[in-house]
């Protein structure tokens, strides 16, 4: 006869064998030692971009801004000047008109740059072999070289033999002197420019396009709205944040003009397409002005930012619905 404390004992005996030994708690230590060795592997690997950083990107903006207060001009003694550079550029009519030059360059490039960008992407928002044809030959332009394709657009827009005023002449139209008149040159460089870009704003809008949801289209639709109504009040809104991006590359880009202006017109003709950035490279490079040059190239980066704050506000005020 089984008594009740040997059943105990073996319930208590079989209980133990069934239960599985406990893991091994982890002290303290060694996890405080594994996370410093996680995060010294962290600084490895994030000390050589950092350093690329600073000596690449810090250092010469540091460098320029110390120049901006000097006379520097790569020859000779540097003396400190101090604001003289900044007060300088009040009295520089040539920095004016530079300045005037690139602001109507941007009112002119940003609105048309983002139609172009936005309707080509609205057009091409669908999933056939000719629409990502044709997103690759939009997007050729943006991976050439600047120089390449400003000088075939050099050839485009030759008064006499360019393809642009020979198609004007089968309708009657007398072309005109593109490059070589101040009125049209600043457009001329406009419309290249559109051109040379617009591909890489193209693939954003799509991507903006993809989020936009086809439920939000339907129900616009099944409520008797057309097929502008469903663009104004269902796709546009839904894009907004990526218009605000595109607006602010543009903007960027606007300001940073060089290439096409230093190819086809040389800052000409009559100083019609003197860009800031043409006109820091004529001081810096060509007159050996590099203390001036710096002044100016930090006055434009003040422009930008201005602007770029600017558009963020109006941006935000529109999404809010203010």
């Amino acid at each position: 006869m089984t008594t009740p404390a040997a059943t105990r004992e073996r319930t208590s005996g079989r209980s133990a064998e069934a239960r599985p030994a406990p893991f091994p708690r982890r002290s303290s230590g060694g996890v405080s030692k594994t996370m410093r060795r996680q995060a010294v592997s962290a600084w490895l690997f994030l000390c050589v971009p950092i350093v690329l950083f600073v000596v690449f990107l810090l250092v010469p903006i540091a460098w320029a801004l110390y120049l901006s207060f000097t006379d520097y001009a790569v020859i000779g003694d540097t003396t400190w000047v101090g604001a003289a550079n900044y007060v300088r550029m009040w009295t520089d009519p040539y920095f004016w008109i530079a300045l005037r030059n690139t602001t109507v360059y941007t009112l002119l490039y940003v609105p048309l740059g983002l139609v172009i960008a936005l309707g080509t992407a609205l057009l091409l928002n669908r999933d056939s072999a000719a629409a990502r044809v044709f997103r690759t030959l939009f997007y050729i332009p943006v991976v050439s070289s600047t120089v390449a394709t400003a000088s075939i657009w050099f050839w485009l827009l030759n008064p006499q033999y360019g393809i642009f005023n020979v198609v004007l002449g089968w309708f009657g139209i007398d072309g005109p002197a593109w490059l070589y008149d101040s009125k049209w040159a600043m457009f001329a460089i406009v419309l290249m420019s559109v051109w040379a870009g617009f591909g890489a704003n193209m693939i954003i809008f799509l991507g903006g396009l993809q989020g936009v949801s086809p439920d939000l289209k339907e129900a616009a639709r099944l409520d008797g709205a057309n097929a502008w109504q469903v663009f104004w009040h269902v796709t546009l809104p839904g894009v907004s944040k990526t218009t605000y991006l595109v607006a602010t590359l543009l903007i960027i880009a606007a300001f940073q003009v060089f290439d096409q202006a230093y190819v086809l017109t040389k800052g000409g003709p009559g100083n019609s397409t003197l860009t800031l950035v043409y006109y820091i490279y004529n001081q810096g490079f060509g007159s050996l002005k590099m203390g001036y040059a710096s002044a100016i190239s930090f006055v434009l980066f003040l422009i930008i930012l201005v602007f770029s704050l600017v558009n963020a506000r109006v941006s935000n005020a529109k999404a809010d619905g203010r």
